[in-house]
């Protein structure tokens, strides 16, 4: 049984090699019925949370994401936010690994936004804006280095230091990273525009975008959160991780569906549906695409049993 930490994961996920594991992953497909979610008492200001997602692909792996929330943590200087992934043999039950859980989402997270952007984005796009300063920018960055020939990236946040600390990290790479006070103006310049933040208020303003850029929303997981206003919806050709998670679970998606700007049948495709082809991503040059996650249990699954087995490579080659 192998225990995979964060710092192992950062070994042995490349993300060339996980976009294209994830894009086999969608084309098959999975069980992942949802798991249940438990209010947990703590006694302190706020109840805490935990949530079990599982999948499986018959006769291969099983994998259970076992996932905390204690939003007391802030409080302690703690993450509100831990889990751990399991994975397991599909033919005998074994449990073959225990996986950094958080850093696992942020490596899924982040190549399922490039696997999306292979199919919507301009494929000679060169500029990306990131919006956010968390831990998965540098990674979306990373990612999206993958599948794009990136030239130029800007980092926009609140927090302009921590906008620069995200820049100073890619000094010496094959792209220029600079940080950006101007939200507006580098949404203008922009061929990619990525939101990964915690915002309830949208970020980014539909008026603002040019032709022919793509969006990606990453940030808003609950009804509450927003990162893009109606213009922003209205004017983009919409596709989603997968139909059920990201239209009703993701404010972006869910408000304008609850208040008729949006039906159902105004997203596009989901990832299942654009990696096996049963439906096109962009249409013309033009065209403003958008691609909202919200995170799928076939990434997990699918990221996992890549983590493992470049695990058991390395351990073959000492």
């Amino acid at each position: 049984m192998h225990l995979i930490t964060a710092g192992e994961l950062r070994t042995v996920l490349h993300y060339r090699m996980l976009i294209e594991r994830l894009r086999q992953a969608f084309r098959a497909g999975c069980s992942a019925p949802p798991g249940p979610r438990y209010v947990i008492p703590t006694y302190g200001t706020h109840d805490a949370a935990l949530a079990l997602n599982p999948a499986w692909q018959t006769g291969r792996r099983i994998g259970v994401s076992v996932a905390t929330t204690f939003p007391d943590n802030l409080k302690r200087h703690l993450p509100a936010d831990h889990a751990s992934y399991l994975l397991h043999d599909g033919t005998t039950g074994v449990l073959q690994a225990v996986l950094d859980g958080r850093a696992l989402t942020t490596y899924r997270t982040a190549a399922a936004s490039a696997l999306a952007a292979s199919y919507v984005a301009r494929p000679d796009a060169e500029r990306l804006l990131m919006v956010g300063t968390g831990a998965l920018v540098p990674h979306l960055i990373e990612a999206y280095a993958v599948v794009l020939p990136l030239r130029e990236v800007l980092v926009w946040g609140r927090d302009r230091t921590k906008a620069e600390k995200i820049a100073a990290r890619f000094r010496r790479g094959a792209f220029r990273v600079t940080a950006t006070t101007d939200l507006k103006g580098a949404v203008a310049g922009a061929h990619v525009v990525s939101c990964a933040t915690a915002a309830t208020e949208p970020v980014l303003q539909g008026a603002w975008l040019m032709p022919g850029t793509h969006v990606d929303l990453v940030g808003s997981l609950t009804p509450e959160m927003r990162e893009a206003d109606d213009d922003v919806i209205r004017r983009s050709r919409l596709f989603v991780d997968s139909r059920d998670g990201a239209c009703w679970q993701a404010g972006d998606l869910a408000h304008p569906l609850a208040t008729g700007l949006l039906t159902p049948d105004d997203v596009a495709a989901d990832l299942f549906e654009l990696t096996r082809g049963d439906r096109g991503g962009r249409r013309y040059y033009d065209q403003i695409t958008l691609f909202k996650s919200a995170g799928v249990a076939v990434e997990d699954l699918a990221a996992a049993e890549l983590a493992v087995e470049m695990v058991v490579h390395n351990e073959t080659l000492r």
